[in-house]
């Protein structure tokens, strides 16, 4: 089961107003695994549409250039793509046992060792042990002021996983569909902040742009953000 619900925010000395869409769910009583379009010999452009029916949850993964998705990726057991380098690119595994966790980037190599099922890496970590990563708060690698659409997973103490999603709230109710989705949103330390206060020890940036889509289905009812651009990559949470 994934429990949802949305969190209103208001961002910087501007008082920028957002929404935080924010996702639940238990690895133990579900499975989570990459999900793909396949064209040709390599993979094509996925969107919401593309999410399975049995979906609970539907969330794009990782970030992606022109070619691709960046970095190491394991899909059914297979390893798909060798692991990036940059100290804050920590990624997302999923072990034989359907086990999740947040590897930091100091750890991917021994993981790359271990029975991996499913894995796909990601910029930057936001948390580690309940705190910002030190190259988080300082150093020149990281623009810590832009604001943007932001999308993040985390692991909660509970063993629990967290999604949130950020969402332009606009001026008064008459937002439409694609205003909602413009480009302004939390800053890189404080989507930190936010996965803390939900309860995440760890946690990873999914998504930092107009990408960032997410379903969520609770019986026949689905609720959908679509993103404004196709994605090579997407996780999927199914009931076990």
């Amino acid at each position: 089961m994934v429990r949802w619900a949305e969190w209103p925010v208001q961002l910087g000395p501007s008082r920028v107003a957002s929404r935080i869409i924010v996702a639940m769910f238990d690895p133990r009583t579900t499975t989570l695994s990459l999900d793909i379009v396949r064209e040709g010999n390599g993979l094509g452009a996925w969107t919401l549409d593309n999410a399975p029916a049995e979906a609970l949850l539907a969330v794009n993964a990782g970030q992606f250039t022109d070619d691709g998705p960046w970095g190491w990726v394991v899909h059914n057991g297979r390893e798909w793509q060798a692991p990036g380098d940059g100290a804050l690119a920590a990624a997302l595994a999923v072990d034989s046992s359907g086990a999740v966790s947040l590897v930091p980037f100091s750890e991917i190599a021994r993981r790359r060792r271990s029975a991996v099922r499913e894995a796909v890496q990601s910029y930057p970590a936001l948390l580690e042990g309940g705190r910002p990563l030190p190259a988080l708060c300082a150093g020149d690698d990281l623009d810590r002021s832009h604001r943007d659409t932001r999308l993040a997973i985390g692991v909660r103490a509970t063993g629990e996983l967290v999604l949130a999603l950020s969402r332009y709230a606009g001026a008064g109710s008459g937002v439409s569909r694609m205003a909602e989705r413009v480009p302004i949103g939390p800053t890189t330390p404080e989507m930190a902040e936010i996965m803390r206060r939900l309860g995440a020890v760890d946690a990873l940036m999914l998504d930092g742009g107009l990408s960032a889509q997410l379903l969520v289905r609770s019986g026949t009812t689905v609720q959908r953000w679509p993103g404004l651009r196709a994605v090579p990559l997407a996780l999927v949470v199914r009931a076990r």
